[in-house]
């Protein structure tokens, strides 16, 4: 899976703002503000990727049990996949 083409991710001070461009406007406008930890998945899903491995990068990267992160990160992955955001 992977962010459809169009997703632009800025930094901006202790968020991420997202916005979508081109194509991905089509399926989203707005502005989505995400905290380090979504900020940290939206740049996993820059490239193609699976949920198994955003888990494991997230979990070399956060002191939290990794239940918690897999359980967090399937959430976020459901979301965008249901708004469309992803391409499988």
């Amino acid at each position: 899976m992977k962010l459809k083409d169009g997703f632009l991710i800025h930094p901006d001070g202790r968020e991420t703002m997202v916005v979508a461009s081109g194509p991905a406007a089509r399926v989203f406008n707005g502005l989505i503000r995400n905290n380090a930890t979504a900020s940290f998945i939206f740049e996993q899903l820059q490239h193609p990727t699976t949920e198994q491995a955003i888990v494991d990068a997230m979990a070399q990267r956060y002191d939290a049990p990794r239940e918690r992160i897999a359980a967090d990160v399937h959430q976020m992955v459901l979301r965008l996949r249901d708004e469309g955001f992803l391409d499988e």
